[in-house]
């Protein structure tokens, strides 16, 4: 039975996929961030916040597929990678150092909009690619683009956010589908792509690999209770 893999440390990546029926596992892959991205750069040149995650993605996914052998994963696998920046005037912004910077970043974001990039990149380590087999040995991805408007608030409310602690575990300080959420006045385009993961990507990506999301559901799948907004 195939499986999906997430390759990230996201709660809130985990939680999408467990409200859409998939019991993913997870491997965190140890990537160093900073250092991917300056190679890229070295590479291909600057690169657009967009490139940025797609190439972060990408490396998550295959950290974890080059080290399955040693972390003894079944065969039957679909790696996942995600990664996610917000664009704001150009810059790409993670998650920020600390509270005042997390303070700074509202006082600039408050009453405008940014756009929230998720690179996705998918690894196919199935057995049996190019032998008749159910894996393909496919390693593809893409980017999921949702512009977020901000409300106006307050540096009061700014500061009393930062204080929660929310705001420093996450890209862009700032979420959805927490205490940020009344915070974020409205969103164009996929709403769990701005949690980190977007589903509808993640169905494409599957449908390349011959795989359909019912396939991953788990046995007992059924509504979840309460709400399902995602962030």
């Amino acid at each position: 039975m195939t499986s999906l893999l997430l390759a990230s440390a996201s709660p809130a990546r985990l939680e999408t996929l467990r409200r859409a029926g998939i019991d993913a596992r997870v491997q965190v892959s140890g990537v160093d961030e900073d250092l991917t991205l300056t190679e890229a750069t070295r590479r291909f040149g600057p690169l657009e916040v967009a490139d940025a995650v797609l190439v972060l993605a990408q490396a998550k996914a295959q950290a974890v597929t080059a080290r399955a052998e040693e972390l003894e994963l079944p065969e039957d696998l679909l790696v996942l990678g995600c990664d996610s920046l917000l664009e704001l005037d150009g810059e790409p912004w993670g998650k920020p150092t600390g509270a005042e910077d997390a303070v700074s970043r509202w006082q600039r974001m408050r009453g405008r909009s940014g756009v929230l990039h998720t690179g996705h990149w998918l690894v196919d380590t199935r057995a049996g690619a190019g032998e008749g087999g159910q894996g393909t040995g496919a390693t593809i991805g893409t980017t999921a683009s949702t512009t977020v408007h901000f409300a106006d608030l307050t540096d009061a409310e700014i500061r009393a956010y930062v204080a929660t602690g929310e705001p420093l575990a996450v890209a862009g300080a700032f979420t959805v589908d927490g205490l940020g959420g009344p915070f974020v006045d409205r969103v164009d385009g996929d709403h769990h792509n701005v949690v980190g993961l977007s589903l509808p990507v993640l169905r494409g990506l599957l449908a390349e690999v011959g795989v359909t999301v019912p396939d991953l559901w788990r046995s007992t799948t059924s509504a979840p209770d309460g709400p399902s907004e995602g962030s």
